[in-house]
């Protein structure tokens, strides 16, 4: 890939299927590990109008199972595979999901022993330090994004859990919101001196992103999940402010 970390954006797009933007996801790139965040519908797809090859992936992390940042995961594994990968596969999960993940992958009739390589299930607790590779980790938290889902549960054994993501690379600090369910959401790395955040923006008003931004004192805000309809709104609105509210794109790169 490069000796330089950075992130790339795979997709930037909302739930809303778009011929302009692919769903969510991202990938973080280190000199020694490439880790995709969430692996949403298309996200084989994605990869390859991004020039990323799919055994250039050491790990993906899974926020939470909505479809646009999970129902790619399994087409994904097949891909790996079609071309005869042989390297192992990390995948990160909060502990409570891994029993549905796999579940998800043996009724997509994808069978461990048919593979060339392990996938390695490597689950991690809220509020733990979840190492990824040398001088970096992961700190997940619970956002509220999925509590309004929990009247619907026909299963008391279903999780709800949803992520929001602090990374750790050396020195450099920057979050992941994922999806939120409410503004106190964007808050939960408050205590951390970060540089960045990468935030959806479907679910919480521009707004509030604006005053997180200057309440956590963000070097750079990073808007994605963006949906066509709010695409011209959001670019409009952040117009005065791009050196530090950033809409994001497909392909965009942020350099750490």
């Amino acid at each position: 890939m490069n000796n330089q970390s950075f992130i790339k954006f795979i997709g930037t797009g909302s739930g809303v299927t778009s011929l302009k933007r692919f769903h969510s996801s991202f990938l973080i790139s280190v000199p020694d590990y490439n880790l995709l965040v969430d692996a949403g519908d298309g996200v084989s797809k994605a990869l390859l109008a991004n020039k990323i090859s799919f055994n250039n992936i050491d790990g993906i992390l899974l926020t939470h199972l909505h479809p646009d940042h999970f129902s790619g995961f399994a087409s994904l594994i097949v891909q790996m595979k079609l071309i005869s990968r042989t390297k192992n596969l990390d995948v990160f999960v909060n502990k409570t999901l891994k029993q549905t993940v796999e579940d998800f992958l043996y009724r997509s009739y994808i069978f461990y022993k048919k593979l060339d390589f392990k996938v390695n299930y490597r689950t991690y607790d809220d509020d733990k330090k979840t190492k990824v590779a040398k001088d970096y980790y992961f700190i997940a938290r619970q956002n509220s994004h999925l509590r309004k889902y929990v009247k619907f549960a026909r299963k008391k054994k279903l999780s709800f859990s949803c992520s929001s993501v602090l990374f750790k690379i050396k020195d450099k600090n920057f979050v992941y919101s994922g999806d939120v369910g409410h503004k106190k959401d964007l808050k939960l790395f408050k205590k951390y001196a970060c540089d960045l955040m990468i935030s959806e923006v479907t679910h919480v008003r521009l707004n509030e992103l604006i005053s997180i931004r200057d309440e956590l004192k963000l070097r750079r805000l990073y808007l994605t999940h963006i949906s066509e309809e709010d695409e011209a709104e959001f670019k409009k609105l952040t117009a005065n402010q791009r050196k530090y509210i950033i809409p994001a794109n497909d392909g965009m790169i942020i350099y750490l």
